[in-house]
């Protein structure tokens, strides 16, 4: 089954926690401090396979963690940094947050985005020697990672895609043109789930097209079944707008999937069309259509049970598709994808420090829920001292 959308939580790594320790040697009486840093956090990172189809892979789990960083130790020994979680997603995927907001978005293979970063590691008690403060008792504790719940959606990546009204033979079009094999019968909405097809020209070149469940009137507005698809439109730089030519209305039936593109938005009302008047067998006469708009690039007759005019169609797929943009000399240093998220926000304004009596919490000292998460973050049992200030407290 095609799965088009998937619900994850991201949780990054919390970054290790600085050593508190000092050189102990024979005939070093009095060595200094050499407490280690603790190893970053793992972050979660989409990364953009072309060989996927769809977010299936991203069913059957929900929860995707990263490792936490290795604590720093003695003799200057550092953490290693947490094992990061790299999720491969298909191409034109889309990351939306919890409100709703795009967070990023993969439009080209190997495309790579941290949706959640690890947290720094803290710094060992060596950090903080200086002339007048010789024997530092504490280290920093880690920061700690992020975790958010993200929405992915999927919009097919397809050079040409196929629209039009239930039962126009969209999918038997496909079948002829390309390598795809859907499913085909008489009635209307056998397609359920996109599919993509590719078509090959003789002289090597390929064109991939999509074909979409098909949308009835009101599909802009959540009707029918066509609406949820309607997304994988947007990516296509040719619609191919497949009418069934054997009802003798085929004006009116490109006015109503012309209206709920328009309805719809994306710019898909300003996308270049090819007509295919498709059942063209069933008809002793050619099918009229008289619409004169200049989207309409071509109008071509068809019959897919006989194969009569598929040969033209083709040749004009890859005659009138437009051409890709390819990257100049100025924009070869544009990312592969586009990040909408806001800038993050300033490092926390107090730290949690931890000493060899408990722990420490220095600089602006914030609300007692962010606090008490805050240490409960770092590790704090029943019993531990904590010194707040002035203030010494013990942890209940």
């Amino acid at each position: 089954m095609f799965h088009d959308r998937a619900r994850i939580v991201a949780r990054s790594g919390r970054g290790g926690d600085g050593a508190l320790s000092f050189r102990r040697e024979k005939y070093v009486p009095r060595g200094g401090p050499d407490g280690g840093d603790g190893g970053r956090g793992g972050d979660v990172t989409l990364v953009a396979d072309p060989s996927l189809r769809d977010l299936s892979s991203l069913r059957g789990r929900r929860v995707f963690a990263a490792a936490r960083g290795g604590n720093g130790g003695g003799s200057r020994k550092h953490g290693a940094d947490g094992t990061p979680v790299d999720l491969a997603v298909p191409v034109g995927t889309q990351v939306t947050g919890e409100d709703g907001g795009l967070v990023s978005d993969l439009a080209r293979a190997g495309a790579r985005v941290v949706v959640a970063r690890g947290g720094a590691g803290g710094r060992g008690n060596a950090r903080f020697a200086t002339p007048t403060r010789q024997t530092p008792r504490f280290a920093e504790t880690g920061m700690p990672g992020e975790e958010l719940e993200l929405e992915l959606r999927l919009k097919l990546v397809a050079d040409a895609a196929l629209a039009g009204l239930p039962n126009a033979g969209k999918s038997s079009l496909l079948r002829r043109i390309s390598n795809a094999t859907p499913k085909v019968a008489d009635y209307p909405f056998t397609t359920l789930q996109p599919v993509l097809g590719t078509v090959e020209a003789r002289d090597g070149p390929q064109l991939t097209v999509a074909d979409v469940p098909g949308l009835i009137e009101g599909a802009s507005d959540g009707v029918g079944l066509g609406h949820a698809f309607l997304a994988h439109l947007e990516r296509a730089r040719l619609l191919v707008h497949v009418i069934d030519g054997s009802e003798g209305d085929a004006d009116d039936r490109f006015a109503t999937i012309d209206r709920e593109l328009a309805l719809y938005g994306a710019g898909l009302d300003e996308r270049p069309q090819i007509v295919v008047l498709n059942k063209a067998d069933l008809t002793p006469d050619p099918a009229r259509f008289s619409v004169d708009d200049a989207r309409i690039v071509a109008v071509h007759r068809v019959s897919c049970a006989t194969g009569a005019g598929i040969e033209d169609l083709k040749r004009a797929l890859f005659a009138l598709c437009p051409v890709a943009p390819e990257l100049g000399d100025e924009e070869a240093e544009l990312p592969e994808f586009l990040d909408y998220r806001p800038a993050p926000p300033a490092r926390r304004s107090f730290r949690i420090l931890r000493t060899d009596r408990g722990f420490r919490v220095v600089g602006a000292i914030p609300g007692d829920d962010e606090l008490e998460e805050a240490l409960r973050g770092a590790g704090i049992r029943r019993g531990v001292l904590v010194e707040i200030g002035d203030e010494e407290l013990e942890w209940e």
